[in-house]
């Protein structure tokens, strides 16, 4: 089985990729980063969902993006935004995905893995900059440029088999592959319980999934 780099960060668009990378026949060890969010229980999520679909190893690894703040999932003196907005929203965390998908390409070549799988999504997203198409056909060109593996010949995968499906697809997939949802955590602002606020852009765009998808929404919510 060739192996691969799974991005888990134990919320509803990373289990159903770490399923589809499963059913696609891959070995997978599971990456998760600790880098200063708001809230652990989504850490707590990756961790049961690794053990429960069986993955071949499980890291955790921590990063001190709160160190750098600029984002409200990083920095508490920034309230998470309980609606839309315009541009590019104060979630946003700076670099993040660079600084992940720089993790995940590091342990791959230790593990002599070419694939690695990422659940960005250019479709029902909040906006942000690094989960367009171009960003990923960039950090894959840097991939080639920026390891012994790249530069000896070997040709990276950066899987993104999300990108393009709205929050409804991505949950009707997982309903295929038979993904238990009620275990993961989205919200930007969960309890230590992992309970969801219901009101942040992550809880409203899962909400509107289920509702678009005709299936009953198992999120545990705080009132």
């Amino acid at each position: 089985m060739p192996k691969a780099v799974i991005l888990l960060s134990g919320g509803l668009d990373s289990v159903t990729l770490l399923a589809l990378a499963i059913e696609q026949g891959f070995e997978c060890y599971a990456l998760s980063l600790d880098y200063g969010q708001r809230h652990k229980a989504e850490l707590v999520s990756a961790k049961n969902i690794a053990a429960s679909m069986r993955v071949r190893e499980h890291k955790i690894i921590r990063i001190g993006l709160d160190d750098v703040g600029g984002s409200a999932l990083t920095d508490d003196a920034i309230a998470v935004p309980d609606h839309a907005a315009d541009g590019i929203p104060v979630t946003y965390v700076p670099a993040r995905n660079t600084v992940f998908l720089s993790l995940a390409l590091g342990w791959a070549e230790v593990l002599g893995a070419l694939d690695i799988f990422i659940g960005v999504n250019a479709v029902d997203y909040s906006g942000y900059p690094d989960c367009r198409p171009e960003y990923i056909a960039a950090f894959k060109e840097l991939a080639q440029l920026a390891t012994r593996a790249g530069v000896e010949g070997s040709r990276f995968e950066i899987h993104t088999p999300l990108i393009e499906l709205s929050k409804a697809d991505i949950i009707r997939e997982g309903k295929r592959l038979k993904v238990d949802y009620s275990s993961t955590v989205s919200c930007y602002q969960a309890d230590q319980q992992g309970r969801a606020c219901g009101v942040c852009d992550s809880c409203r765009l899962r909400a509107e999934g289920f509702k678009a998808a005709g299936i009953p929404d198992p999120t545990r919510y705080q009132h």
